[in-house]
C-alpha cells in the first residue's frame, strides 16, 4: 500500500519547486522532507525525483503525481459528503495559455469559482505545450491546442480563438507603406510570445514567406498588446483582446482577409471528482460566448 504522507511530500516538493519551499509549506524541516522522499524511493526501489541540474520528477514520479492529483480531488468530494471528516480547502491546479487568461477565462469561470468555493492555482503555458504539465502530473486540467488526451484523461473541444496580424498605424506607415511584401517582412520587427510560439511562423507561411525575421520575445499577452501600441512591432493577437483598440484606431488589422483560428481543448482527469466534472460542464456551456464554434469533427475524446 502507498504511504500518502510520503506521496504528499513528493507532490509538495514538485509543486513548490524545491525541498526548502516544500518543507516550509508542510511545516516540517527540510531534512524531514528529504527523508520522506528517500523512504519513498527505498520502498519503490527506484528514484522518484531527479535532483540535478533541475529538480523534476522521474517517469515513476510523474505517475505518482498523477495519482496524487486525482486522490486530492476525490478526497474533497468525500469531505463535502461527510463534513465530520473535517474541512479542506478546494484548490484546482490548472495549466492555461496566456491569451485565454487575458480574454475569456476570468469572465467564464468567475461565477463558477464563487459558487463552488474553488481556489485556482494557474500555471501559464503556451497552448501548444500545456498538455506536458498534465503528462507530468503537475495539473488536474489544462487548456491546449492538442485534441488527443493523455492516458487517463478526457478532452473536449471548446472552440477557437481567432488571431489577426495587428500593428499600430504609425508602425504600418514606417514598415508596410508598400504592403506586406517579402522585403518588408524580412526587415519589419515582429512580436512573438516565446520560443515555443509558432503562430507568427504559420502566418508568414500563409504569405509564402519562409525566411528568418527580426522579432521581440514578449511572454505576456498584455505586454504583447502594449508593444504593438508602442509601435515596436506587429504580431498575431486575438481579435477579442483588441476590439476596443481596433475600434478606436489605435491599432489596425494588417491583413483583413487573413486570420488564424487556433482550436482550444479542455483536458481533465477522467476520475477527477465532482468539482472537476462540474467545471468541465461549466466550460462547455459558457465558452461559446467567447470562442468561435468548434469544428464539426472536434468531438470529445475519451
Amino acid at each position: 500500500m502507498l504511504d500518502y504522507k510520503l506521496l504528499e511530500a513528493l507532490a509538495v516538493v514538485v509543486d513548490q519547486g524545491g525541498f526548502e519551499r516544500g518543507a516550509h509549506h508542510l511545516g516540517l524541516t527540510q531534512s524531514a522532507v528529504s527523508q520522506r522522499i528517500k523512504l519513498l524511493e527505498a520502498r519503490l526501489g527506484q528514484p522518484v525525483l531527479v535532483r540535478t541540474p533541475k529538480l523534476s520528477p522521474t517517469p515513476l514520479g510523474r505517475r505518482l503525481l498523477n495519482h496524487v492529483q486525482q486522490v486530492r480531488l476525490l478526497e474533497h468530494d468525500l469531505l463535502d459528503k461527510i463534513p465530520a471528516l473535517g474541512e479542506r480547502e478546494q484548490r484546482l491546479r490548472l495549466a492555461i495559455n496566456a491569451d485565454s487568461l487575458a480574454t475569456w477565462w476570468s469572465p467564464t469561470t468567475g461565477d463558477f469559482c464563487r459558487r463552488q468555493g474553488v481556489l485556482l492555482d494557474l500555471i501559464v503555458e503556451d497552448q501548444d505545450v500545456a498538455l506536458k504539465r498534465m503528462r507530468d502530473g503537475e495539473v488536474a486540467g489544462c487548456i491546449c491546442a492538442t485534441p488527443r488526451p493523455v492516458q487517463g484523461a478526457r478532452a473536449h473541444a471548446l472552440g477557437s480563438m481567432r488571431y489577426r496580424a495587428i500593428a499600430s498605424p504609425g508602425y504600418v506607415s514606417r514598415h508596410f507603406s508598400e504592403g506586406l511584401t517579402h522585403d518588408a517582412l524580412r526587415k519589419a520587427p515582429a512580436i512573438v510570445f516565446g520560443p515555443d510560439d509558432r503562430l507568427q511562423h504559420r502566418y508568414l507561411e500563409m504569405r509564402a514567406y519562409k525566411e528568418s525575421f527580426p522579432h521581440h520575445l514578449c511572454p505576456s499577452s498584455e505586454g504583447f498588446v502594449h508593444l504593438a501600441l508602442a509601435g515596436m512591432g506587429y504580431g498575431l493577437i486575438p481579435e477579442r483582446q483588441v476590439e476596443r483598440e481596433l475600434r478606436e484606431g489605435r491599432l489596425v488589422d494588417l491583413d483583413a482577409d487573413s486570420y488564424i483560428d487556433v482550436p482550444l481543448y479542455w483536458h481533465h482527469w477522467r476520475h477527477g471528482g465532482d468539482t472537476l466534472d462540474a467545471l468541465t460542464a461549466h466550460l462547455l456551456d459558457m465558452s461559446s460566448a467567447w470562442l468561435m464554434p468548434p469544428s464539426p469533427e472536434s468531438q470529445p475524446l475519451l
